[in-house]
């Protein structure tokens, strides 16, 4: 029995006829070496490295093809032609680039494969994946796996079931002293718990990770996203000078790891941290840092990107204490800024604070104006602005009523409080104890 050739397999993809370098991989991947003889037998290795290439050059056929049916169908083949006959190295190797391979079919534009269903699809392989190296006893890539099966949880916002995953494994990792690992799950379990808004115990699982990872080296990367999470955390409690140092640490560690792996690509990471950067200064109002920190020469290849394009138009919306302005760039910017969770919930916050000052920067020359009129000079709907006054009159921002029989809006003055009453109630409180302690010592004279 020959083998097939692979160099002619090799010539006909070079060539682009896939169908027929198709055809050659699948008979390469189908050689049963039992059935040779002893001196083919001895070049097992041989064959396996065959069959290695042949995974891997089929994987690609099926993406240029585009063909998610084929693609998964070879993943489940190749776990029963690696059974037994291929390192572990090996094993994990390819699971892990077959894996990666379905999961980016999110980017294929393809009309059977959605968002939902590639990450549905993933979830489901990841798990075949994990049976399988449950039953071929390979415990270090079950525990890989299932770091991967938290996270495609977690990017389907299905944040119990990824910590379900993961406390298992925590324990697992301590009890292995497996360091590297403990930091990435811990990391995972903060990120979960974030998105859950348990915030205690999403800095405690941070604390636990920043804890292992002082222990070990640790890749930029990884450094990056502790101290991306650290910012994250500290904006949520509007400390937004230290999130700030955070953000930037981050930045800098992305743009390390970027450059030493020579990566050309769009930088979403790097965007989306200077992005946060760009959030601090501008809640923390110091407006005149921004343009100062776009000039330096790291951020230099990102100030044409939309998404920092967005950024500085909130800022000169907030810089011109200008409410309409900030809604057209949320209206405008739409993607880049309601579509990102810390973003949205930041803004929402300064949209509120915004709205208030216009509000009563307008209102304080007067005693009494038109609703109407207020309207026309902030330039939003008139049950926007009627919703905005009440609940300020209720929160007690200011003192007056809403007159909506004649549309008009009614200021009073602060009220003087006369603190005489609370006064005497303490001298009266004084007193009795003074009474009370003399009562005492009259009782023991006697």
């Amino acid at each position: 029995m020959t083998v097939p050739s692979i160099k002619d397999a090799e010539r006909a993809f070079n060539e682009k006829d896939y169908s027929n370098a198709e055809k050659i991989y699948l008979e390469i991947l189908n050689i049963d070496t039992a059935l040779f003889d002893n001196q083919v037998r001895s070049n097992t290795e041989k064959i396996v490295d065959l069959k290695e290439t042949s995974i891997l050059q089929l994987s690609k056929i099926y993406v240029l093809q585009k063909d998610v049916e084929k693609l998964t169908k070879l993943l489940k083949d190749s776990l029963q032609i690696m059974s037994g006959s291929f390192a572990k190295s090996k094993t994990a190797k390819i699971i892990k680039l077959l894996l990666d391979t379905v999961e980016s079919s999110k980017s294929w534009n393809s009309e059977k494969l959605d968002l939902n269903s590639s990450l549905e699809l993933s979830i489901e392989l990841t798990k075949t994946c994990i049976d399988w190296s449950i039953n071929e006893k390979r415990t270090f890539l079950k525990q890989s796996l299932q770091i991967r099966l938290s996270l495609l949880y977690y990017k389907k916002k299905n944040y119990n079931e990824s910590l379900k995953i993961i406390e298992p494994l925590i324990s697992e990792f301590k009890k292995l002293d497996d360091k590297s690992s403990l930091v990435e799950v811990q990391l995972l379990e903060s990120k979960n718990y974030f998105q859950l808004k348990n915030y205690i115990k999403s800095r405690a699982s941070l604390t636990s990770a920043r804890t292992s990872a002082n222990a070990i080296y640790c890749p930029s990367t990884i450094q990056a996203e502790l101290d991306l999470m650290s910012g994250i955390l500290n904006a949520q409690d509007k400390d937004f000078q230290t999130a700030y140092s955070y953000f930037f640490e981050a930045f800098e560690n992305y743009q390390l790891h970027e450059q030493n792996k020579n990566i050309d690509d769009d930088n979403e990471k790097s965007i989306k941290v200077l992005k946060y950067m760009l959030l601090s200064k501008i809640m923390t109002n110091n407006l005149n840092d921004i343009n100062t920190l776009l000039k330096q020469k790291v951020c230099q290849p990102f100030i044409n990107k939309k998404e920092i394009e967005a950024m500085k138009s909130v800022s000169t919306a907030v810089s011109n204490r200008s409410l309409k302005d900030l809604e057209d760039s949320l209206k405008f910017y739409t993607v880049e800024l309601s579509l990102d969770p810390i973003i949205r919930s930041h803004l929402s916050d300064l949209y509120d604070s915004l709205f208030e000052k216009n509000l009563l920067k307008l209102i304080e020359p007067y005693s009494c104006i038109e609703i109407n009129h207020i309207c026309s000079m902030i330039g939003l709907p008139k049950e926007t602005i009627e919703s905005k006054l009440s609940n300020m009159i209720l929160d007690k921002t200011f003192y007056g009523i809403l007159d909506q029989a004649n549309g008009w809006l009614i200021i009073y003055n602060e009220p003087i409080v006369d603190k005489s009453y609370d006064y005497s109630l303490e001298i009266i409180k004084q007193m009795s104890n003074a009474v009370d302690l003399l009562y005492e010592k009259a009782s023991s004279l006697d």
